[in-house]
C-alpha cells in the first residue's frame, strides 16, 4: 500500500504545470482565465486597487503573474 501511495505522489509531482514550456506560453494582455487555462488554478493571489498578483508553484519553483484590470501585465519565474 505504501508503494502505491509513493508511486501516485511521484506521478502527481511530475505533472506540474509550473515549467518553462508553460511560462513561455504566457502573453501580455491575457486574462486571468486564459492564464489559468495554461497554469491551472493559482496557489495564492493578493491584490488591491484593481491589481492582483498570483503565484503558482512553491518557494523553489514558481511563476508569478501580475494583473491589472484582469489583464496580465507582468511575469516572473524562479527555478524553472
Amino acid at each position: 500500500m505504501k508503494r502505491l501511495l509513493w508511486a501516485a505522489l511521484l506521478l502527481l509531482a511530475g505533472c506540474s504545470k509550473v515549467n518553462q514550456e508553460n511560462y513561455d506560453k504566457l502573453e501580455l494582455g491575457m486574462s486571468r482565465a486564459e492564464v489559468e487555462g495554461v497554469l491551472g488554478r493559482a496557489d495564492s493571489c493578493s491584490g488591491s486597487l484593481g491589481t492582483e498578483t498570483c503565484t503558482w508553484g512553491s518557494d523553489d519553483t514558481q511563476i508569478k503573474v501580475g494583473f491589472a484590470a484582469d489583464q496580465a501585465m507582468l511575469f516572473s519565474h524562479k527555478g524553472l
